[in-house]
């Protein structure tokens, strides 16, 4: 089984370890996939160059992406790169993620692996870079690697929002899944399944003394247990790979990711826009914060990129 067909790997300019380029490889491998090196370049000083005519200007930056060409030319002598389809992409454009999106659309690329990096201090909650971008507007799978390696018998955290009242719960649960079960294939991995449930409310306990917590919890446990193992026999997956947690998804899957010592976590992330999404984000965007391994982003089915290609 193929996990990918068309790779899109983003070059980090700035890195000497291209994390993104090793595991693209990687997977180019396992799967027989083609893959394209992009990179994204712009250097506000050139428009802003006056005293040159428009041409002149032109010359400088198809000087620039050839001179940047070759650095990825030169950066490829250091892999192994024997039969693999390796096409190479350089773009002049002032934002990163749009050239990111309509590359990948324009290529009919399935997955987009980018390596992603610490955020110090607030700026990651205020002001989006790159990596949320991609997880709230690219169409296709979209892999943000770490340090974490991807040993084999290793195990694929797949997270999923069981008891959903939507069918479009229901049918991202299914591609996540899928997902998940796709790439344990290739890897030579064991899929998990982790479900979290919210606890009951403080506020109940209490305005209504004789309401009985306990019970609550249970029923509520109960109801993600089943609808959980529902979905987990469309897989086959034994109850030993599925957890039913109490608690935030950013708090649960983390700290299961941790004590499973998985190499990959699996989620569905949906397109948010305006100050909600630049402000408080989603699942996809706080569990990345918090865990060492790879995040790959699910789209709904039929989701489509705001970004104009």
């Amino acid at each position: 089984m193929s996990c990918v067909n068309n790779i899109l790997v983003v070059l980090d300019p700035d890195k000497e370890q291209q994390k993104a380029l090793n595991r693209a490889l990687h997977l180019a491998r396992i799967s027989q996939a083609s893959l394209t090196l992009l990179l994204s370049i712009y250097d506000f000083s050139y428009e802003m160059t006056t005293m040159l005519a428009a041409d002149e200007r032109s010359t400088m930056r198809d000087s620039l992406i050839n001179d940047r060409r070759v650095w990825i030319e030169d950066l490829l002598e250091g892999y192994n790169t024997r039969d693999l389809d390796i096409n190479i992409e350089v773009l002049w454009h002032n934002r990163p993620y749009e050239a990111i999106i309509e590359t990948a659309v324009k290529g009919e690329h399935d997955i987009i692996v980018k390596a992603t990096h610490p955020h110090e201090g607030l700026a990651h909650l205020i002001f989006t870079p790159t990596d949320w971008h991609l997880l709230r507007k690219a169409p296709c799978l979209v892999l943000l690697v770490k340090e974490h390696d991807w040993p084999e018998d290793g195990k694929v955290l797949a997270a999923i929002h069981t008891t959903g009242e939507h069918a479009h719960h229901e049918s991202l649960n299914y591609r996540i899944t899928e997902v998940a079960q796709r790439f344990a294939t290739c890897l030579h991995s064991e899929v998990h399944l982790v479900n979290a449930y919210p606890g009951a409310p403080v506020t109940i306990a209490a305005e209504i003394p004789e309401f009985d917590t306990a019970n609550y919890r249970e029923v509520i446990e109960q109801n993600h247990r089943q609808a959980l193992a529902e979905h987990a026999q469309l897989f086959s997956l034994p109850a030993a790979q599925q957890h039913v947690l109490e608690g935030l998804p950013e708090q649960v899957i983390p700290e299961l990711a941790k004590e499973l010592d998985a190499e990959l976590v699996v989620l569905g992330t949906i397109g948010r826009t305006g100050f909600s999404a630049a402000l408080l984000g989603n699942t996809a965007e706080h569990v990345i914060e918090q865990i060492n391994c790879d995040l790959l982003a699910v789209k709904p089915a039929g989701f489509e990129s705001p970004v104009k290609v």
